[in-house]
């Protein structure tokens, strides 16, 4: 069996030194990295069988960085100290979840989980016949596929649809979840866009894109994410 190669990604310093620790006693397992970032973990996810993951960084969180993690990627294992993400952990495709500070019997067990499941598949979205959006107005009930785009400003996100916009206070991880994941992509930390309502995708200078709705309106796609996209459509 070849040695199990594992990537660290955490902010603080003291918790990578204990799972640098903790799998440098492991003989069947390879450091593939260490990194600060989650904006890092998804640029060398390629190099990694197993990414342990910490959930609160600065930039893209833990959790972020799930939802753009590349189809075909390595497994991903989440550490944190709060309990409280378990659910949008596994929702996200995580292969497990780990609570700080992270013992070595619970790390082997999590590492012989992820080598057995191989990569990380799709994040496992159900598709509901109807979402029901409580706003302002009352329990609102909207075709997933009649929306176009989400987009997040401050607390609230704005749900975009040939209808109308809807305000909405839950999470934009929680409505990612609940919206059908062949059709709707993360593209920016503060969008979510339905492929289908996109009428082309324009490069920016930055190595991002625009994702030109059918409505007209402007998405912004982060260079992560146009890259998590050509790798989908295999254009590079």
């Amino acid at each position: 069996m070849s040695p199990l190669r594992v990537m660290i990604v955490d902010d603080e310093l003291l918790a990578r030194r204990r799972l640098l620790r903790l799998l440098s006693a492991m003989p069947d397992v390879v450091i593939a990295g260490e990194h600060e970032r989650g904006e890092d973990a998804l640029a060398h996810a390629s190099s990694a069988d197993v990414v342990l993951l910490d959930v609160e960084m600065p930039g893209l969180s833990g959790i972020e960085a799930l939802q753009l993690w590349p189809v075909d990627g390595p497994s991903v294992v989440l550490c944190t100290a709060y309990p409280d993400h378990a659910i949008a952990a596994f929702d996200g495709g995580a292969s497990d979840y780990l609570l700080k500070p992270v013992s070595a019997q619970r790390l082997a067990l999590a590492l012989t989980r992820a080598r057995s499941r191989g990569p990380s598949p799709a994040p496992a979205r159900p598709a509901a016949a109807r979402l029901a959006i409580e706003s302002a107005h009352g329990i609102v009930l909207l075709d997933p596929l009649e929306i176009g785009h989400l987009s997040l400003d401050g607390e609230l996100v704005t749900l975009h649809t040939r209808n109308g916009s809807y305000l909405s206070a839950e999470p934009m991880s929680e409505l990612s979840a609940r919206l059908p994941a062949d059709v709707f992509v993360r593209v920016h930390r503060r969008a979510l866009v339905n492929l289908s309502h996109v009428e082309r995708f324009d490069p920016v200078p930055t190595g991002g894109l625009v994702a030109r709705m059918k409505d007209g309106a402007l998405v912004p796609v982060s260079r992560l994410a146009a890259r998590g996209l050509r790798r989908r459509w295999r254009m590079r």
